[in-house]
């Protein structure tokens, strides 16, 4: 017993102790217990928002080894450079403008005028949480434009690739960002305004980089070899599944910081979230491999592990305000939506490596719809319209502005490789090494 009280003694003292040590800065002002239950609180969302913006960094590895493990060895080291890249890149395009444009103060709605450069942070003497904020919201810009890159892999220019990757993060991703969560800091977006619903990204995040990618697929056109000189479909299989699915996994365990990340708070509402999202991953998955299963008569991996993505996707909007049944309810029809896609856009002659475009285009559309459907607060047509009215402005916006910048782009530069590079592999041509030196396949 004394041993027990001890340890809770030291355990209170723990919490309490650093908010006492900076009220000691100033002797004259006594801190209460309340004020120091506050800072304690303070510093759990600066900790909580910090390690969720961690666990959303790690996702870009999980996506280049997705995109890597389903597409072909000779272009590993071009897929791995982009990935790098953009979100490299990324970062410097958020802080100089993207950041200010989806974060700062408006008077009409449509995107801020302030923050830019991190220009709110005034100083070490000044509240540093906008520089939390800033970092958990920098990663959620790199995986919106890092979604494209799956759609236009095997074919892209490197250099077309940073050009396009610069303005999504700058221009494309915030500004739609800004009608949906400007408020979150300065701002005041038209479609929150109208009660919008998409909690952690749905739409703002997949279905933007989701329709970005489409319109990057349809101006470059489908890889050499993809479709028949009659239009039947060839299979171009990925060289390293294993890695794709490790790549899954890393996104899965990033998920529980892309959604109750999204709270910024370190409460109890994080735990319904974190069900949610796992629970929509898993019904995704059993779904997307059975549907599978019934259509091509084996349990296809690909199909199975985009399956799982599409249910974290769809649950992306609604984590926060559906019931864990419901969760259930919109992994399953994501993770059939997803293999009913990926096969629709191929019979289309809409290349996508990856099935980008379905598991964050199609899934994320699906979930932002979930989130009205679904809503634990009670359905209205308000609701439903508001969700549909998001959706669509979120297509027109970005595949509008996507497809006239990657005809730009293709105008004034070349978005494609030529024919030789591609038949090579990008890997050579583009970066003039091999991901597998002197790696040889003997068949006995």
């Amino acid at each position: 017993m004394r041993i027990r009280k001890l340890c809770f003694f030291l355990f209170f003292l723990c919490l309490v102790l650093p908010a006492s040590v900076i009220a000691a800065d100033d002797p004259i002002t006594p801190i209460t217990n309340h004020q120091a239950i506050e800072l304690v609180q303070t510093h759990a969302n600066y900790v909580w928002t910090l390690v969720a913006a961690a666990l959303v960094f790690f996702m870009q590895a999980g996506f280049a080894m997705v995109e890597a493990g389903f597409t072909r060895a000779k272009n590993a080291i071009n897929i791995m450079m982009k990935n790098l890249m953009d979100f490299s890149i990324g970062s410097i395009a958020f802080y100089a403008i993207g950041f200010g444009l989806m974060f700062g103060a408006t008077k009409t709605g449509w995107f801020g005028t302030s923050d830019f450069f991190l220009s709110g942070w005034k100083g070490p003497d000044s509240d540093p949480w906008i520089l939390a904020f800033w970092m958990f919201q920098v990663v959620f810009a790199g995986t919106a434009a890092t979604i494209v890159s799956g759609a236009m892999a095997e074919r892209t220019k490197f250099t077309a690739y940073l050009i396009y990757s610069v303005f999504i993060c700058a221009f494309i991703y915030p500004i739609f960002g800004s009608w949906a969560w400007g408020s979150l800091l300065n701002g005041n977006g038209w479609l929150e305004g109208m009660g919008f619903i998409d909690f952690a990204g749905s739409t703002v995040v997949h279905s933007i980089g989701g329709w970005c990618a489409l319109a990057g697929a349809i101006v470059i056109g489908p890889r050499i070899g993809k479709y028949g000189p009659n239009g039947e479909v060839r299979a171009i299989p990925g060289h390293n599944i294993p890695f794709a699915a490790i790549g899954v996994f890393i996104l899965w365990l990033g998920w529980f910081g892309f959604n109750p990340g999204s709270t910024t708070t370190a409460d109890k509402s994080i735990a319904m979230i974190f069900v949610n999202t796992n629970l929509a991953a898993a019904a995704g998955a059993i779904f997307a491999m059975i549907t599978s299963w019934i259509m091509f008569k084996k349990p296809d991996i690909s199909m199975s592990l985009n399956g799982a993505l599409a249910g974290l996707v769809g649950i992306t909007a609604g984590c926060a305000n559906v019931s864990p049944g419901s969760s259930i309810i919109i992994g399953i029809i994501a993770g059939i939506l997803v293999v009913f896609s990926v096969v629709t856009l191929d019979r289309m002659h809409i290349d996508d490596p990856v099935g980008a475009v379905s598991v964050h285009g199609v899934c994320g559309a699906w979930g932002t719809l979930a989130a009205g459907l679904f809503n634990m607060e009670g359905v209205t047509l308000k609701i439903i319209m508001t969700q549909l009215v998001g959706i669509g402005a979120a297509f027109v916006w970005a595949f509008g502005t996507a497809f006239i910048l990657f005809k730009v782009v293709d105008m004034l530069h070349g978005l494609r490789v030529t024919k030789e590079e591609e038949l090579a592999g990008l890997d050579v041509g583009e970066h003039g090494m091999e991901a597998y030196h002197d790696f040889q396949v003997i068949n006995n």
